[in-house]
């Protein structure tokens, strides 16, 4: 059986201490990649497999856009999105569905509860129920959708990894990372995720992260519309307070986090980091993606310093502030 980087692998990314004490370690494997896309700094196993999860979306939005669907702005941005379900959110998935002549229905994603507190509040006090459109990634399911609709693929069945769009979403990835995909497995949404090198996924986003609209190729084009669409419209990629959303708006990075504690970050000069919480806790993934990318010279200290004042690092005993989510000794 394949499997991920092992204990022996990983080294310490991050602790969490409380009143002088170190409660947690949070241990993994990162690689950085410089602006021009060399390997720059590697901590841990990271020609070890991962199931990026979410961080894929990426990579499966610019498949789907370059299979047909023509999406741009907030709706291409959604295509790429872990979204906590807002009535925002979920208006824009229904835009797209619609234009494609498509529903609520067609969806094959979980009916789910948004994430977002208040959203689910509201629907709990309408005797609403739970939805496909409402489940985080309902916008990537949508977006697939609107390819099969462009390119007149059946929609019935399209998260069969045998469909036609899911063998041009595993080329799509192979040919962004670099390297064979080495196993497939199902995600939490029911759609494929694909087993590659964590460095492999570095470089895939890097490759995205630094495209230019004006490339002469179309599957870099459309990698450069979709990071400015998601830099334009940060709500888009989660929601507010949510790490990957603050972290766009502070810093102006390209940010994807999945689930397992899986993140990538691009900093506005290209320099890009992947990484892995062996653990499966995402909780202090964004800090240290964002310090790694300030040793690499791409974001300054008071650049990490706001982003670290405005997520949730601070431990709580009694309601008040005890102690904090910091860097490990790994790095």
């Amino acid at each position: 059986m394949l499997e991920t980087l092992t204990v022996r692998d990983a080294v310490e990314l991050a602790v969490v201490e409380r009143s002088g004490f170190v409660e947690s370690r949070h241990a993994g494997a990162a690689v950085v990649l410089s602006p021009e896309g060399e390997v720059i700094a590697v901590h841990g196993d990271a020609d070890a497999l991962i199931l990026p999860r979410s961080s894929l979306k990426p990579l499966q939005a610019i498949a789907s856009v370059t299979a047909g669907a023509a999406l741009e702005g907030e709706q291409l941005a959604l295509g790429t999105a872990s979204h906590t379900g807002t009535d925002r959110h979920v208006e824009v998935v229904r835009e797209v569905l619609t234009a494609g002549n498509l529903t609520e229905d067609d969806l094959a994603c979980p009916v789910a509860w948004p994430s977002d507190a208040n959203a689910r509040r509201d629907m709990i006090r309408d005797h609403a129920e739970q939805s496909r459109i409402r489940m985080n990634c309902s916008g990537k399911h949508a977006l697939m959708l609107r390819a099969c609709v462009a390119t007149g693929w059946a929609t019935e069945g399209y998260l069969d990894p045998a469909h036609p769009l899911q063998v041009h979403i595993r080329e799509v990835v192979e040919r962004l990372a670099g390297e064979k995909v080495a196993h497939t497995s199902i995600d939490g949404c029911g759609a494929p995720v694909h087993a590659i090198t964590l460095t492999g996924l570095g470089r895939a986003v890097h490759r995205i992260g630094s495209a230019s609209e004006r490339s002469p190729f179309a599957l870099h084009r459309v990698a450069g519309t979709l990071v400015r669409a998601v830099r334009e419209n940060p709500w888009t990629i989660a929601g507010p307070g949510e790490a990957d959303t603050i972290a766009i708006e502070t810093l102006g990075v390209f940010a994807k986090g999945g689930a397992e504690g899986v993140m990538v970050m691009v900093a506005p000069n290209g320099a890009t980091v992947a990484l892995k919480m062996l653990d499966g806790s995402g909780r202090a993934a964004t800090l240290v993606a964002a310090h790694l990318l300030a040793r690499a010279g791409a974001l300054s200290d008071a650049d990490v310093a706001a982003l670290t004042a405005a997520l949730p690092l601070a431990v709580l005993g009694g309601g008040e502030p005890v102690g904090s989510i910091r860097l490990g000794a790994g790095i």
